[in-house]
């Protein structure tokens, strides 16, 4: 709002000069640009995220109906509209929201939110357009995890502008599938063209928008095994103009088990680096275990890979583990990271150089599986390199078909921390079609822990995590979630019994999870009142008794 003071007439002539020669923002004048701000013809003018926004009539404000918008873990359901502006031109937006954390704003612009609102409360705020600027994308929006915001009554005051650009782009072409397992599709397009710029895709599954992107690949995910689904891809400009519907394309998801990917696998830790490392074959015939997480594949400077960052991949003693355990009729899963040591993940500097050191490993054995485990400050708590390792993982599932991606990781007696949750919510984000999160539920600091409970507990959590963030249905869920604890005495003595370890995998039948492992069998041994060990678990049980309870794990 401009001050203005009473002039003689030739000093208002030089200040009209003078503010011409300054080219200062016209005043606005009133008049609500918007199409549809009282959400009465639905969503009509409106685009909103994630297939989640809504016109409802209740709550409302005025009229009959109001936006909801049902922000998720993973996306914060935003509805925008673009409208035709003036340049160098000041204009008032403001509307009726209620909810927690509500934002409206412009595009590139001006924002305002509020953190709560239990009645409708009204936010306003002003811009001025740039010198040549002709539209203006005007958005509302929750936040993540939130749950669903209202709004209703939106307006923006000021002088409408030229024509808004009215020209769709071009259908995209060549609509393909690149990838599938028994709850996603991987699919890819050719670029649409735009006489401004085509600013993202649509997906739909039949006929219900199920993600929208701005490149020319998608994973759909949340879906059923063994179920045919057809796709299609509209491109959309900034204007909001909408392409035809793309070729359609139908995917046959693969087959499953218990809902999610098929894949169950009973894998206790086995350790050459250190501990004493027993016969494989003497363990796999006195327990029946078939499986045995081999750790830890580390750098050996840059991002080339070796045990322990030392032992090469060919030949010594890790390729005569892997030998041996196969000729008794069992197999190996990697260990890709670890607690310490020099990692991959820092070392590689893009994702699709780790996933080429990912690759060298698969390539020298032969690979059904590989898991990521995930820790400290310079992986786990670097959401650069989470990014970059959960790229290389979905570079490696789509040029490795059939191969199962692990994620290992820690966890609160709840559930998932704040960084495992990012984990999760950036797998899906960026369509790394992780087969497996794994939780560690131990170290929780405190000694008197209840191990079973504590480990259930934090199961149910990842359970309802992995719900939310892909909406999967409580068998899915579980079908894709992993426990990995320690047996006996941990680092924060904590102690895991032999009678807590086989109620936790009962409860992992029951509940048909995808993998059970322990750190370690090195670990597998007594030594009553021992403490924490390399060698042996720091309790009183038999030679290779946790071992043998999770070869009984079947999922």
């Amino acid at each position: 709002m401009h001050v203005r003071t009473r002039l003689p007439a030739a000093g208002a002539a030089a200040l009209l000069a003078a503010a011409t020669a300054l080219s200062l923002p016209s005043p606005a004048h009133a008049a609500n640009l918007l199409t549809n701000p009282g959400f009465e013809s639905g969503l009509s003018g409106w685009f909103c995220t994630g297939n989640l926004g809504s016109a409802v009539s209740s709550p409302v404000r005025t009229g009959g109906k109001a936006l909801a918008g049902a922000a998720s873990a993973s996306d914060n359901a935003k509805c925008t509209q673009t409208v035709a502006v003036q340049p160098n031109t000041t204009y008032t937006l403001s509307g009726w929201v209620r909810g927690s954390y509500v934002y409206l704003g412009v595009t590139g612009g001006a924002s305002t939110w509020t953190p709560s609102a239990a009645d409708w409360s009204k936010l306003s705020l002003s811009f001025t357009t740039g010198a040549s600027q002709t539209s203006a994308q005007i958005y509302l929006n929750g936040w993540y995890g939130q749950g669903t915001y209202y709004a209703d009554d939106v307006s923006l005051d000021g002088p409408g502008g030229g024509p808004v650009d009215g020209q769709a782009p071009t259908v995209p072409g060549g609509l393909r599938s690149t990838g599938k397992s028994s709850s996603t599709v991987a699919l890819a397009w050719t670029a649409s063209t735009d006489n401004v710029g085509v600013t993202g895709y649509d997906v739909y599954r039949g006929g219900t928008h199920v993600a929208t992107v701005t490149g020319t690949t998608a994973t759909v995910s949340g879906l059923s095994p063994s179920t045919a689904y057809t796709f299609t891809v509209k491109a959309r400009d900034a204007a909001g103009n909408t392409s035809g519907a793309s070729n359609a394309v139908t995917v046959t998801t693969d087959p499953g088990g218990g809902g999610g990917t098929g894949f169950k696998q009973a894998a206790p830790y086995f350790y050459n680096g250190w501990g004493n490392p027993p016969s494989p074959t003497t363990v796999m015939n006195a327990t029946g275990v078939k499986w045995f997480t081999m750790a830890f594949i580390l750098s050996s400077g840059g991002c080339n890979p070796a045990w322990d960052g030392q032992r090469p991949l060919a030949g010594g003693v890790d390729q005569s583990t892997v030998n041996a355990v196969r000729a008794a009729g069992g197999d190996i899963v990697p260990s890709i990271g670890g607690w310490q040591g020099n990692k991959l993940g820092p070392n590689c500097a893009t994702a699709a150089d780790l996933a080429g050191a990912y690759q060298k490993v698969i390539d020298a054995y032969g690979l059904k599986a590989i898991d990521v485990d995930i820790e400290n400050t310079d992986e786990f708590e670097n959401t650069a390199v989470q990014d970059k390792i959960l790229g290389a993982l979905k570079i490696v599932k789509q040029n490795n078909p059939g191969l199962r991606t692990i994620l290992t990781f820690g966890t609160a007696t709840t559930g998932p921390t704040y960084y495992g949750n990012r984990l999760i919510e950036q797998s899906k984000a960026l369509g790394a079609d992780v087969d497996v999160f794994t939780i560690m539920p131990f170290d929780f600091g405190n000694a008197s822990t209840d191990m079973y409970a504590s480990t259930v507990s934090a199961a149910e959590g990842l359970k309802a995590k992995l719900r939310s963030t892909f909406g999967w249905d409580d068998a899915t869920a579980y079908a894709h979630l992993g426990i990995s604890g320690m047996n006996g005495v941990s680092d924060t003595q904590e102690v895991t019994t032999v009678q807590n370890w086989t109620g936790i995998r009962d409860w992992a039948n029951a509940h048909h999870i995808a993998r059970l492992a322990f750190w370690s069998v090195n670990r597998d041994r007594p030594c009553p009142g021992g403490g924490l060990q390399e060698s042996c678990s720091g309790i009183a049980q038999n030679d290779w008794q946790f071992t043998k309870i999770t070869a009984g794990f079947t999922g």
